[in-house]
């Protein structure tokens, strides 16, 4: 079973037995309450997938409570078990009108100037795989976060934690990685601390970087601000790094000319906003991938997203790994792929201002916003039916990014 089939087909006869956490007991109140005591089924079938609907929606709107005593792996996954961990734990204490919107940067007013702050830890294992490694990674996250909420990025901080014993040759690399990434983006690294951490207490090197930017644009962009109607864009193949850093593992017989897809995106997405002023949203398709950012959309929203298998760009290569893995590539991280919302009418004109940069020569619109079935994320499949596309609790792929 693939990670994207966790989430509770619409159109399958599971029963609710057979389906993982709240959606399980969704779908088993469903049955209980559609079946007489004579078993007879007593609603047509679209009436009955529309209470499953219903229920989901009713359970995601529940105020999210950490039931863990203890953090697991799965709270740094970037799912479920992360926007139950941000809601219940950091935004209820650190609660403000910046920090609520839970986008990729926070929008602030200095002065008379609109800049963007965005901060991001990396802890990728291992630090070097084909592509990149931890310190281009580092960098090209912290522009991308910049970049997508409408900012030109200017100036970073990087924090090393090392581990006692980390080679020096290998710290060179990764600093000199870093320099050619930020020298690649336009920014520079102004500011920083270092740490040393006793062996075996730090996985070799991490690095907590923070990044501001200009807002000079008159723009205003946020995954809530999606409308019914609206275009869903990918700027190209889905994937690509959270695959490239398993198969770097060496933990699998598995080889495939993969390589991570890290970029600065600031240049693509200069291109964008030049041709469509109007972009309603932009993230960048991290940890949780695609998937993640649709649920996100859906909720904060309070709109339906219906997606299309076959326009979602994923090259052979990824999708035979997630085959062979057993996993969805729509779950999987990039670090070179951002996800945007347009209006329809500005759908042409967007794609072709990505596919003029080399970095969205492949990208796609995917789907639709929709006032239907608000909160619920659907991918159209190649098969002709339809499934849910709900966030995983936990990631296939741990320690990506």
């Amino acid at each position: 079973m693939t990670a994207g089939r966790t989430a509770s087909p619409s159109h399958d006869h599971s029963t609710g037995q057979d389906q993982p956490g709240w959606i399980g007991e969704a779908l088993a109140e469903h049955e209980r309450l559609e079946t007489d005591t004579a078993g007879r089924r007593q609603l047509p079938l679209a009436d009955r997938e529309q209470q499953v609907l219903d229920r989901i929606d009713r359970a995601r709107r529940r105020k999210p409570r950490v039931r863990e005593e203890r953090i697991t792996m799965s709270h740094g996954s970037g799912g479920k078990a992360t926007h139950t961990l941000i809601e219940a734990i950091f935004l209820d204490a650190f609660r403000n009108p910046l920090l609520e919107p839970l986008e990729d940067a926070a929008q602030l007013q200095v002065g008379g100037s609109r800049i963007a702050l965005t901060t991001d830890s990396y802890v990728v294992s291992p630090l070097f795989f084909p592509g990149g490694d931890i310190g281009d990674l580092a960098v090209n996250g912290t522009v991308n976060d910049l970049s997508v909420a409408g900012a030109t990025p200017l100036y970073l901080s990087a924090g090393f934690i090392l581990e006692e014993g980390f080679p020096v040759a290998d710290l060179n690399r990764v600093t000199e990685s870093m320099r050619a990434a930020a020298a690649a983006a336009g920014v520079h690294v102004v500011t920083g601390d270092t740490k040393v951490v006793q062996k075996g207490k730090a996985d070799g090197c991490y690095i907590n970087t923070a990044g501001i930017g200009l807002i000079e644009r008159d723009v205003n962009l946020g995954v809530a601000y999606a409308q019914a109607g609206d275009a869903i864009i990918v700027s190209g193949p889905i994937g690509d790094h959270g695959i490239t850093i398993m198969l770097a593992r060496g933990e699998l017989d598995i080889e495939a000319d993969i390589c991570s897809d890290t970029a600065p995106l600031n240049g693509l997405v200069t291109g964008l906003l030049d041709a469509v002023p109007g972009v309603r949203a932009m993230r960048d398709a991290t940890r949780g991938g695609v998937a993640t950012i649709l649920n996100e959309i859906a909720k904060a929203a309070g709109v339906g997203v219906l997606v299309s298998e076959d326009d979602i760009p994923v090259r052979a290569e990824v999708r035979g790994a997630s085959e062979l893995l057993g996993i969805d590539p729509m779950y999987v991280a990039c670090e070179g792929r951002l996800v945007a919302v347009v209006p329809d009418e500005d759908a042409g004109a967007a794609i072709a201002a990505l596919h003029a940069h080399r970095l969205g020569e492949q990208a796609a619109v995917i789907g639709h916003v929709r006032a239907e079935q608000p909160g619920i994320v659907q991918l159209k499949t190649a098969f002709g039916g339809t499934r849910i596309v709900d966030l995983l609790v936990g990631d296939p792929l741990p320690r990506i990014c």
